[in-house]
């Protein structure tokens, strides 16, 4: 059935408004439910941590909305909790994600809150210490987790000793523990501000009206002047970078094999993402998925994952396997990275996976939710307002040469960092 692209967010129903601030906005009015949503992020993100402060970025957007100069943490959460919404932040590699849920007759408030929160923290000191706290039992709980640490691990060995992505979100205990609430304050005035701020709002209320209300408290906001670029790239690996960590008593171990994978903005994209699908996520999990956990009974769970992003993500093949299975499972993953390598998709593999990645498209798009993130990534990556008017059309555009020619360039059966977390020796 095709799409009806009128019904799609695009140019003819999106308005988007910058700001002298250096701020954009994005508005999609949606009048089937009295609900909207917000969705946004700052320029600010555990790429920006110092080395030995790993963890300022994620706990300082923990504290934003424990305390403000109008508000206690107990105040936020009340007059939050009294409309039944929802407001939320936290950071990320490269960006602190915002966001708001709530009925359209409450969106002055909710944005009322996220502009105090955002603009006006205070970073008490009792309430530091709680959430260092909540922060320190949760790096505790990693430690024990075979997944947590198994995608720890592959990132410390999938990128340089100098590049940010290597390191923790969350940090480390001995850098957590150490960062101060002063330290805490600096990060947040050198890295929060309304340059670059994105935005987008979706749901019952007219445009312009969204657009007022959120001028009208954001508007006048400066901050940070930082001007970031992109994130530096990471090199191809040369070699096979393996480790093992041991967590004694668990039933499963993790395992995480993969290379650099391109960012969202690389021209082959769409190319390695259709790789992608073929390799380990269509239907149950694609080929990984017969291949180790159907055919060969290896894996709990056997999936491929390529995460884009602005910077070099890594694109990983995932496995929850028995222990004893573990040095069983790798040779099956290698082979099928090997032979998407080798040879091209068949045409009905591609075909498949065609139809999919359209069909799926829709679906995403079926609530506020979906749609405040779908634009919030096309105005990140500058996809443009008819980004998803012409997703089809370049879907369709790829070729088994074209996918074959992106794993070739990214994928690498033999290169590649492994991790694994679980019992050593099964």
């Amino acid at each position: 059935m095709p799409l009806d692209k009128a019904a799609i967010p695009g140019s003819h129903n999106i308005v988007r408004q910058t700001y002298p601030n250096g701020m954009t906005v994005l508005v999609k009015e949606n009048f089937s439910s009295p609900s909207v949503v917000i969705d946004g992020l700052v320029r600010a993100g555990a790429a920006d941590d110092p080395i030995g402060k790993e963890g300022i970025s994620a706990l300082t957007s923990h504290m934003v909305m424990r305390g403000t100069e109008r508000r206690t943490f107990a105040q936020i959460y009340e007059e939050i909790e009294a409309v039944g919404a929802t407001v939320d932040v936290s950071s990320g590699i490269n960006v602190t994600s915002f966001g708001a849920k709530s009925l359209a007759e409450d969106l002055p408030l909710v944005i009322d809150i996220l502009a105090d929160v955002l603009q006006h923290p205070t970073f008490p000191d009792a309430e530091v210490e709680k959430e260092r706290g909540e922060v320190l039992t949760n790096l505790q709980e990693r430690a024990n987790n075979t997944r947590r640490m198994a995608g720890l691990t592959f990132r410390e060995l999938l990128y340089p000793v100098d590049h940010s992505y290597r390191r923790s979100v969350q940090g480390y205990t001995e850098t957590v523990a150490a960062i101060t609430c002063q330290e805490l304050f600096n990060y947040y005035r050198s890295a929060y501000g309304a340059n670059g701020l994105i935005v987008s709002i979706v749901g019952a209320v007219k445009a312009d009206e969204a657009l007022r209300i959120w001028e009208d408290q954001f508007g006048a906001w400066v901050g940070a002047q930082v001007v970031r670029g992109l994130p530096p790239s990471a090199p191809r690996l040369t070699e096979r970078r393996e480790k093992r960590v041991n967590i004694p008593g668990k039933s499963q171990s993790d395992l995480i094999l993969g290379v650099i994978g391109p960012n969202r903005l690389a021209p082959d994209y769409l190319d390695a993402r259709m790789a992608n699908s073929i390799l380990g996520v269509f239907g149950l999990y694609g080929r990984l998925g017969a291949r180790v956990r159907e055919k060969g009974g290896m894996a709990y769970y056997s999936y491929s994952q390529l995460e884009g992003g602005l910077g070099p993500g890594a694109w990983q093949a995932v496995a929850g396997v028995d222990p004893a299975n573990v040095d069983k499972a790798i040779p099956l993953i290698q082979a099928e990275i090997k032979r998407m390598i080798e040879s091209k998709v068949t045409a009905r593999e591609l075909k498949d996976n065609q139809s999919y990645m359209i069909g799926s498209m829709p679906i995403g798009l079926e609530t506020n939710d979906g749609v405040a993130g779908i634009l919030l990534d096309m105005e990140l990556y500058g996809l443009g307002l008819d980004y998803l008017i012409n997703y089809p059309d370049r879907i369709n555009a790829i070729t088994a040469a074209s996918v074959q020619a992106a794993s070739q360039k990214y994928l690498d059966a033999e290169n590649f960092a492994l991790a694994v977390a679980g019992p050593v020796g099964g």
